[in-house]
């Protein structure tokens, strides 16, 4: 456990100090300043080449060859992140780590090292928070859901047999790899109402120390998604910024009740969720434009950088997190310089 990891702990747990949410809110505002976190997005999309495969392609296309899990979380600390969060199980329904609840995984890959494991230990190694994400849309282990591939996103279900299955496989990531700095839950809308309330309870009772994200997908974080993302301890805002109107708000009322919400804004730091050939990063002025919006707005940045087809962090997107943070600095030694005059 990293020692970033042990002072998140050290805060009391229940009895927030105002407010009807789970963790306190001195403790949330641990969590806000940490600031800079990296999303990483990898497995088997990578090597099919789309964000959203069938969940059909076997298990041994995912094949990465040059694997190298700590370069990730070294790059992801250079960079001056605090933290890390990585796509346990994405879409296509392959798992990074050997489950006992499928074969298709990284068991039966070409490439059987257990990414999370190694994920985990390199976060703790390096001082970052370790974060999982899991996703509810599974192509391959449908167990007679309709996932947002079958019908409009909207009308997408889940079986009782299919959240029975998340909750099994959630149990084991907390099991083997946590405590968590953060849980991320992508697409739960598909969960129901009351799949939503378990998974969310799940978490909170077996790693009462993680920060659980419920992903309320596209939008400023000016609204809770209650039919979608609740409930949650943060609020995703992906692929956006918080209005520039008051900076993003933190307090939401649902049911008559008062929640302190941290913000988080995921983007990718080119425009693909996982790696393509010819996704560049966007431009200096562009990414530090993002970074300042976000602090300046109170909101952390989750920034995505793909690992390509190889298990490395490309140049192009090292280099780029390196000119970021130079550029970060600058600002911050002009600022200092201001102040002090």
């Amino acid at each position: 456990m990293s020692c970033l990891h042990k002072k998140l702990m050290a805060d009391a747990i229940h009895n927030p100090a105002s407010g009807a949410q789970r963790l306190s809110i001195d403790r949330l505002r641990q969590w806000e300043q940490l600031g800079y976190g990296m999303f990483i997005h990898f497995g088997m999309s990578t090597f099919v080449g789309r964000e959203l495969p069938s969940g059909n392609d076997p298990s041994t296309l995912y094949a990465p060859d040059k694997l190298e899990v700590d370069q990730w979380v070294q790059v992801a600390r250079q960079a001056g992140m605090k933290y890390a969060v990585l796509t346990a199980k994405h879409v296509a329904g392959h798992c990074l780590w050997p489950s006992a609840l499928t074969e298709y995984d990284v068991d039966t890959s070409s490439n059987k090292t257990d990414v999370v494991g190694a994920f985990v230990s390199a976060c703790q190694k390096h001082g970052l928070g370790a974060g999982l994400y899991y996703c509810s849309w599974d192509n391959h282990h449908r167990f007679g859901s309709k996932t947002p591939s079958d019908t409009p996103f909207g009308q997408a279900t889940t079986t009782q047999q299919y959240r029975d299955f998340q909750l099994a496989q959630v149990e084991e990531l907390l099991h083997h790899y946590g405590p968590l700095l953060e849980v991320w839950i992508d697409i739960p809308g598909v969960l129901g109402a009351e799949g939503r309330k378990k998974q969310y309870d799940q978490i909170a009772g077996l790693s009462p120390e993680s920060f659980i994200m419920l992903n309320s997908g596209f939008g400023d974080g000016s609204q809770i998604k209650k039919d979608h993302a609740w409930p949650s301890d943060l609020m995703a805002i992906e692929r956006w910024l918080p209005s520039s109107n008051r900076g993003y708000q933190p307090w939401h009322n649902v049911e008559g009740k008062d929640y302190y919400l941290p913000g988080e804004v995921c983007d990718p730091i080119g425009h693909e969720w996982f790696y393509v050939d010819d996704d560049e990063p966007r431009g200096d002025e562009e990414l530090l434009g993002m970074a300042l919006i976000c602090r300046a707005r109170r909101v952390n940045l989750l920034l995505d950088v793909p690992p390509d087809k190889h298990g490395l962090i490309p140049k192009r997107s090292v280099d780029a997190l390196a000119r970021l943070r130079k550029n970060l600095d600058r600002v911050r030694d002009f600022s200092k310089a201001g102040a002090a005059s």
